[in-house]
């Protein structure tokens, strides 16, 4: 339970900081992590014993910095933290495992169909990927080709984007229409 919490945190600072960019602290404490992060915190609506918080928090920014996945640097008197190229990868990296697609209240009518062409070479990456499209929810047409009932450009943007895809490896289509789509409606609940 113990490391649990500890990576909880840790997976917090990294998705905090990638939010951010750049983190700002004006103070020469060593133990600025406290009043650098009580905003992640209270964002990821975690919460931790009172009297441990401080100690928690510097373990796990001081494992990040040990690690070189945070980079802080203090000038003059300045503390700025930011994410290294493997912190932001890892954080990256949470922010897929995290991702859903918003639902809005009501369908609009339009179908977004997804569809991508990921060479044999990089089958791991093509493989992967449709592991993250199952589990978002998405329909399967035909073997490349995914539908949705609700934009998820976001979210597609930040796939192409971790699994380094071009517009040409993944395509968004959307349509008002698919011939007998009764399966995909009962499929999203929309019958």
């Amino acid at each position: 339970m113990r490391h649990r919490k500890g990576k909880e945190i840790t997976r917090i600072i990294l998705k905090g900081i990638l939010i951010a960019g750049v983190i700002s602290i004006a103070s020469t404490s060593p133990y600025f992590v406290s009043k650098a992060l009580p905003r992640l915190v209270k964002y990821a609506r975690y919460k931790l014993k009172k009297g441990k918080k401080d100690k928690k928090l510097y373990n796990a920014f001081y494992y990040l910095r040990s690690k070189g996945m945070i980079n802080v640097e203090n000038k003059g008197g300045q503390i700025y933290i930011s994410l290294t190229k493997e912190g932001k990868k890892i954080a990256g990296k949470y922010q897929i495992d995290d991702m859903q697609i918003e639902k809005p209240e009501k369908w609009d009518g339009k179908w977004r169909i997804l569809i991508f062409d990921i060479k044999d070479k990089q089958k791991i990456k093509r493989e992967a990927l449709r592991g993250k499209i199952i589990q978002l929810g998405f329909f399967q047409l035909q073997k490349s080709v995914w539908v949705y009932p609700y934009n998820f450009q976001i979210e597609i943007v930040l796939l192409r984007s971790f699994f380094n895809l071009t517009n040409d490896e993944m395509k968004i289509v959307t349509a008002s229409e698919i011939e007998d789509d009764k399966k995909i409606k009962i499929h999203f609940n929309l019958v």
